[in-house]
């Protein structure tokens, strides 16, 4: 059975956050709220590709290969830090005092610049270690695009940002309010939500419009005299 010999998370006091959405979080605090805390999702080529990518992962199951014990769709969880997912691929490796975990989470694509998907492996690694007591010093991302595994060491700062991430989704699900919207072109331009996010019309305050809708009427009616 997958998990076999993990102890099993405890159900959480309140409702967790969803490992998902630390990734999202770092992206964009607002993509992060209108996907989990609105419920509004849409498909582009960049969502459709990892979906495929992970269909193979979603299936829960282990096997064991030279000595390390590998699961595949492994429900993981934080009481400490209020989160819970379900891990792609968990590989147990053997070790002086027991197994080791060793997350490795699924990508399309190539590394990106910002930490988005190192925040959500570091988060596994968190759950990982509260769950077994063992420490979890490292992961990997294994990308598509590349079709090789990136390491991803576990170090001070990799962990603060993780816990801060969490935070102020804990902040933002306990006030139900979404972030207001903040034009970033690289990011936005690739954003699935680009069209119900409206970045750049919700950026603009009521005012400029107001102004900028009464000098397009003015210059009209000068147009006409």
């Amino acid at each position: 059975m997958p998990g076999d010999g993990l102890p099993q998370p405890d159900e959480l006091d309140a409702e967790p956050i969803p490992l998902s959405s630390l990734q999202h979080a770092v992206y964009c605090l607002r993509q992060a709220a209108l996907i989990h805390l609105e419920r509004l999702w849409a498909e582009n080529r960049f969502t459709a590709e990892g979906h495929v990518m992970h269909i193979a992962s979603d299936k829960p199951g282990g096997r064991k290969a030279r000595g390390v014990r590998r699961e595949t769709a492994l429900v993981i969880a934080s009481r400490r830090l209020g989160i819970a997912g379900i891990a792609d691929l968990v590989e147990f490796h053997p070790g002086p005092d027991g197994e080791v975990p060793y997350p490795v989470e699924f990508k399309r694509g190539k590394p990106k610049l910002h930490r988005a998907d190192e925040v959500q492996l570091c988060a596994q690694g968190l759950c990982l270690e509260e769950m077994t007591g063992r420490p979890v010093p490292e992961g990997a991302l294994f990308y598509g695009e590349t079709k090789r595994r990136l390491p991803v060491p576990f170090d001070a700062e990799l962990r603060r940002l993780t816990e801060e991430t969490i935070a102020q989704l804990r902040q933002i699900f306990a006030s139900r309010e979404t972030p207001k919207a903040v034009w970033r072109a690289e990011r936005c331009r690739a954003c699935s939500l680009l069209d119900l996010c409206r970045p750049k019309l919700s950026s603009r305050s009521v005012r400029a419009w107001r102004d900028g809708m009464l000098a397009s009427l003015l210059d009209e009616q000068g147009s006409a005299a």
